[in-house]
C-alpha cells in the first residue's frame, strides 16, 4: 500500500529525515514512536507531500515518486488527486468554524470530489454515527469539546474515502480525560481494516493496535518490528531507554 525508500528531508543544512525506509501493507496499522523533534511528523507530512522530500522514493498504491535534484513534484489537480487518496488528521482540529459538524464532514466530498449533496450527506451522517456524534450534526465546532472536535476531524478525513489514514499526534492537544474517546475511534478504525500510519506517544494504544512499530531518533529509524517485540523486548539501547518510562503502562495493559 505504501513503500518508502531512503526518504530524506532537509531544511537548509538541517536534515530532519535521514534515509527512512518503510513498507505498509493494506489493512496494516503502523505506529511511529520516538522522542519529540526526531522527525516523525515531518516524515508523515512527506508521505502526503505536504512537505517535499529532498531525496528518496515514495509509492502509495499505484503512484510512485522519485525525489531529488531534477525531479519534479506533482502540481495542481494532479497533486490534489493524490492527496485525496490519503486522509490526514493533525494535532490541531482545524475545523471550519462557520460550518456545522455535518457541514465540516461533507466539505471534502462536496468541494474536492464535486459529489452531489444528496450523495455526500448520508456518507457524512454514517461517519458521524461511527465516531459517536450522530446527535451533534447541527452543532458548530465552538460548541464541542476538544475530543468531540477531533472525532469530527477524523470523520471529515474519512469522508474522502481515503486509501490510507495518517494520524499525527492527534491526542496531544487534548485534556487527559478526552484522550480515550479519540483513541477508541482509532481502535475501531483499525478493527475495521483501515490502513493507518500513526505518530503517537500513547504507548498502550500502540501495543494494543499496532501490527508494526517504527522507532525514530534524530531523523532515522533505529528499530522496527512487531509491536510486542519492539515495545516489550527492544533490541536497540536507545529504544530501550526511550521506552523505559512507558513499560509499566504497557505491562498493565498487557495484563
Amino acid at each position: 500500500m505504501v513503500r518508502v525508500d531512503g526518504l530524506r528531508k532537509s531544511y537548509g543544512t538541517v536534515e530532519a529525515v535521514r534515509g527512512v525506509s518503510l513498507e505498509v501493507q493494506r489493512g496494516q496499522v503502523v505506529v511511529v514512536i520516538g522522542p519529540s523533534g526526531c522527525g516523525k511528523s515531518t516524515f508523515l507530512r512527506c508521505i502526503n507531500l505536504l512537505e517535499e522530500p529532498s531525496a528518496g522514493t515514495l509509492q502509495v498504491g499505484d503512484r510512485s515518486f522519485e525525489f531529488g535534484p531534477g525531479k519534479a513534484m506533482p502540481h495542481g489537480r494532479d497533486l490534489a488527486r493524490f492527496r485525496a487518496r490519503i486522509g490526514m488528521v493533525f494535532q490541531q482540529f482545524d475545523l471550519f468554524p462557520h460550518k456545522t459538524v455535518l457541514g465540516n464532514v461533507m466539505s471534502g466530498p462536496l468541494i474536492v470530489k464535486k459529489m452531489p449533496k444528496a450523495e455526500a450527506e448520508p456518507i457524512a451522517r454514517d461517519l458521524l454515527a461511527k465516531v459517536g456524534l450522530a446527535n451533534f450534526t447541527a452543532r458548530y465546532p465552538r460548541e464541542l469539546s476538544g475530543g468531540q472536535q477531533q472525532r469530527v476531524a477524523i470523520a471529515r478525513a474519512m469522508a474522502m474515502q481515503p486509501e490510507i489514514m495518517l494520524f499525527d499526534e492527534v491526542t496531544s492537544a487534548l485534556d487527559p480525560e478526552l484522550v480515550g474517546e479519540v483513541l477508541d475511534v482509532m481502535k475501531q478504525l483499525a478493527a475495521d481494516g483501515t490502513t493507518m500510519i500513526v505518530v503517537t506517544h500513547e504507548m498502550a494504544f500502540a501495543h494494543d493496535v499496532a501490527d508494526h512499530v517504527v522507532v525514530m531518533e534524530a531523523g532515522q529509524v533505529v528499530e522496527q518490528g512487531p509491536a510486542d517485540e519492539v515495545l516489550l523486548r527492544p533490541k536497540n539501547a536507545r529504544t530501550a531507554s526511550f521506552l523505559s518510562r512507558f513499560h509499566s503502562t504497557i505491562g498493565e495493559r498487557k495484563a
